[in-house]
């Protein structure tokens, strides 16, 4: 994540949740996922666009923000 973060750092807004918390679990409840890592896309408009479990996929990023990185 920190590599994404870094190459998107004037495009994406990267929200780290520690589901330990009690918003992490907040959280987790009301996006409705159980496994970690969950990485959950937002678009501009806070609408999920996709998520994926596990792993991050840097091209689904690039495509998501329109871009060639």
């Amino acid at each position: 994540m920190d590599g994404i973060e870094e190459a998107y750092k004037d495009r994406l807004i990267v929200q780290r949740v520690n589901v330990q918390d009690s918003t992490g679990k907040y959280l987790a409840k009301k996006y409705g996922f159980l496994a970690t890592p969950t990485f959950i896309f937002f678009d501009g408009k806070g609408q999920e666009a996709w998520r994926s479990i596990g792993g991050i996929d840097k091209m689904k990023i690039a495509q998501s923000l329109g871009s060639n990185q």
